[in-house]
């Protein structure tokens, strides 16, 4: 009796914690990726063709942020040359690929979530058609590349992934409404249609080549204070737009039938998912290039991390996105320093495996 009191306790005892730490577990998983987030940023300005101390790095930051609003000014900085490479070259490099970062991942979770698709990624409607069309109308025939302080390719790339994405919604609405397997034939249309008039343009500007397939493969080098300037109103307005509807998401799994009966309308959230994610696809697209795989790999490592509601993966992606970006950001300067490898190789080599893992254990399962 003595030995089944004590089993039935021990068994209370290990039963009873479970519901807890699968209530904090979520909450781990958030602070854990927003502190890997935080340290990943502070690598990716410290480390470099010309390494700046940490501790001078630190200071630096804090001087310049609370400086103004206290009146005091921190010693022990860098020098002028170390404060301008940091804050001129380095920071708005690192924080741009955590804003494009993000905003792939949390898109690609998005997708995968209103598509019921594991394999959806944040291209997936167009967008990256629309956006390389765009650059490479501008790069072989606008007579200035820059409009005031921004660039006039990101802001080619920019309208042309929303027409993109427009210009599929629409033929997908036309042919049959808002229904999932219609929008992504429409979206592998457009894409088709879009990519054969680049591939147009390219030949007959063959001069011009190098420097569209540099922007097609992804870059961070150029970065400036005006593309975070850019980038960031439409970026956050996206990425609140998508991290509010993460429990429509949830409701929207079970399906479309399931999810009136809830009191929510698969066709408008639908919509205005798709709407959101693009809106932030087209942003970090205009910025950064073509940087593929992000919205595929991280949220399924978001999924295996914290679960798949999507409510929780929406803001993990968001966080994981960003620090992945950032890192593979400084492998594509460092690995072959003082050259630099395009960061949308890095993302395949990357992507490429993870992808075929996919498809993989999903051929084991069947």
């Amino acid at each position: 009796m003595a030995v089944t009191l004590r089993g039935a306790r021990a068994g209370r005892a290990g039963v009873d914690p479970s519901p807890a730490r699968r209530r904090l577990r979520p909450a781990l998983v958030l602070c854990g990726a927003g502190l890997a987030l935080v340290l990943t940023v502070l690598a990716g300005v410290w480390i470099g063709a010309f390494p700046l101390p940490p501790g001078a790095v630190v200071l630096t930051l804090l001087d310049r942020a609370l400086g103004p609003l206290t009146g005091v000014e921190i010693a022990g900085g860098l020098d002028p040359t170390g404060a301008a490479v940091l804050l001129e070259l380095r920071l708005p490099r690192v924080l741009l690929g955590v804003l494009v970062g993000a905003g792939l991942a949390v898109s690609g979770a998005a997708y995968q979530g209103v598509f019921r698709n594991a394999l959806a990624d944040p291209y997936l409607l167009g967008a990256a058609a629309g956006a390389g069309l765009g650059a490479t109308l501008v790069i072989a025939y606008a007579p200035s590349q820059s409009l005031g302080p921004v660039g006039v390719v990101p802001l080619a790339a920019f309208v042309g992934a929303l027409l993109g994405v427009g210009a599929a919604l629409a033929l997908g609405t036309a042919a049959g409404g808002s229904q999932s397997a219609t929008l992504l034939l429409a979206g592998i249309a457009v894409a088709s249609f879009l990519a054969a008039g680049q591939t147009l343009i390219q030949q007959q500007n063959t001069e011009d080549l190098r420097e569209v397939y540099g922007w097609l493969l992804g870059q961070l080098g150029r970065a400036q204070w005006s593309d975070v300037g850019l980038v960031l109103p439409y970026l956050g307005t996206a990425v609140v737009v998508l991290l509010l509807c993460g429990r429509a998401l949830d409701v929207l799994a079970v399906g479309d039938d399931e999810a009136r009966s809830l009191g929510v309308h698969p066709g408008r959230l639908r919509l205005l998912v798709i709407v959101a994610a693009s809106l932030a696809t087209a942003a970090a697209v205009a910025v950064s290039g073509l940087i593929g795989f992000v919205g595929l790999v991280v949220p399924h490592v978001a999924r295996r991390l914290i679960g798949s509601s999507y409510h929780l993966v929406l803001p993990a992606s968001l966080l994981l996105g960003g620090g992945f970006l950032v890192l593979a950001d400084l492998v594509a300067r460092t690995v072959l320093a003082p050259a630099e490898l395009p960061i949308g190789v890095v993302t395949a080599f990357i992507g490429a495996p993870f992808f075929a893992g996919l498809l993989w254990m999903g051929a084991r399962r069947r």
